[in-house]
Order: C-alpha cells, then sequence, then structure tokens
C-alpha cells in the first residue's frame, strides 16, 4: 500500500489514532511518537495523522486527554514511590478507594456520563429548533406566494380600470368637440351608441 494515502478518514481510523495518542500520553511518550506509530498502521504520513488529530480529533477527547495526563501523573509518583522503597521489605497495607487507579475512579465515570448527557441534549434541541425554524419557512413561503397570487389581481383590476378611465377622457373630449362645432345651434342633444360613441341627435 502506498504511504502517503490522501483519502479521507474514518471513523474506525479516527478512534485508532485517538487511542494510540491516549495510550502514548499515559505512559510518557509524545505525539510525534504517536503520530509515527498510527502512520505506519494506516498507511499515512506522520504529518496527516498530526494534522487530524489537531484539527479534529483531539477537541472530540479533551475528557480523555485530562484523564490520559492525570494517569501519567499518577503512574510517575507510583514509580518513584517503588524506588524509594527498593530493598525494604514489603510491608502489607489495606487496599483503599485512595490507591485506585484513576482510570477507575466513579467521580470521572460520572463526569463523563454527564457530559455525554448534555451532548445528547444539545443535539436534541438544535434538531428541535432547526425542525421548528423549517416549518415557520414553508408558512412564510405560502403566504408570500398567496400575496404575490393577490398582487397580480390588483394589478389585473388597475390596468381595467385605468383602461375604463382611458375610454372615459376619449369620450368627454369627442363630446367637447361636438358642442363645439354645433355652438350655433340653440340646443343639442347626444346618444351613446352600443359602441360607446356618442352620437348627435337630430331635432
Amino acid at each position: 500500500m502506498s504511504s502517503n494515502r490522501q483519502d479521507a478518514w474514518s471513523q474506525d481510523e479516527d478512534v485508532l489514532l485517538a487511542e494510540v495518542v491516549l495510550r502514548h500520553i499515559r505512559e510518557g511518550g509524545t505525539q510525534l511518537q504517536a503520530f509515527d506509530e498510527v502512520g505506519k498502521k494506516l498507511s499515512r504520513t506522520s504529518a496527516a495523522c498530526g494534522f487530524r488529530w489537531n484539527s479534529f480529533v483531539r477537541k472530540q477527547y479533551k475528557s480523555g486527554i485530562e484523564l490520559a495526563k492525570k494517569q501519567r501523573k499518577h503512574s510517575k509518583k507510583h514509580s518513584a514511590l517503588s524506588k524509594t522503597l527498593e530493598g525494604k521489605p514489603e510491608t502489607p497495607k489495606a487496599v483503599s478507594t485512595e490507591d485506585a487507579p484513576e482510570a477507575f475512579s466513579m467521580g470521572s465515570m460520572i463526569q463523563y456520563l454527564q457530559k455525554a448527557e448534555e451532548a445528547v441534549r444539545n443535539e436534541e434541541r438544535v434538531r428541535n429548533e432547526n425542525s421548528q425554524l423549517t416549518e415557520q419557512i414553508s408558512q412564510l413561503q405560502d403566504k408570500l406566494q398567496g400575496a404575490e397570487e393577490e398582487l397580480r389581481e390588483y394589478e389585473e383590476k388597475y390596468t381595467l380600470l385605468e383602461e375604463d378611465h382611458k375610454s372615459l377622457l376619449a369620450i368627454f373630449e369627442k363630446a367637447r368637440k361636438m358642442a363645439l362645432l354645433q355652438g350655433n345651434e340653440d340646443k343639442v342633444k347626444f346618444q351613446m351608441d352600443k359602441n360607446g360613441n356618442l352620437q348627435r341627435l337630430n331635432k
């Protein structure tokens, strides 16, 4: 396989990257060593693994990183204590919850579950808000369509009224001219024919 793959990362690859980096943190190794190890397993470059970790995966494992750092600190203390006790007879002692590894702490488990529950609630809230916004957009689109149809009806009515107004003005102008032509007569009578035209009636 090629040693410099450039295809998209899968979820399984992200999980493997996280597991290896967290293990190196717990064991006191460096992230560069972790990127090299993952790169060899996935046939990707160390730089690509580092970029993927810093740009995306690390954000998903903030609590895991803190926990791994605490485990590393606890491991260093335990190692130092073991060196000071070398050569001395081991005395039995009662096992207490304080001596339990940090990874099995009930408090850390509860904190992790609370954060996961909060993330689920936030996701559900966002989905509900998105659904409500989608419904509002649909209603506004319906109202807009109705308003556009109403506007077209008003425009048609306005066009008809404007044509009627022009016709009346033409009739009045024609009547005025006929009246001027018959100015010498005592009375001039007009009638309107079926086409809307004025005709002078003979006496």
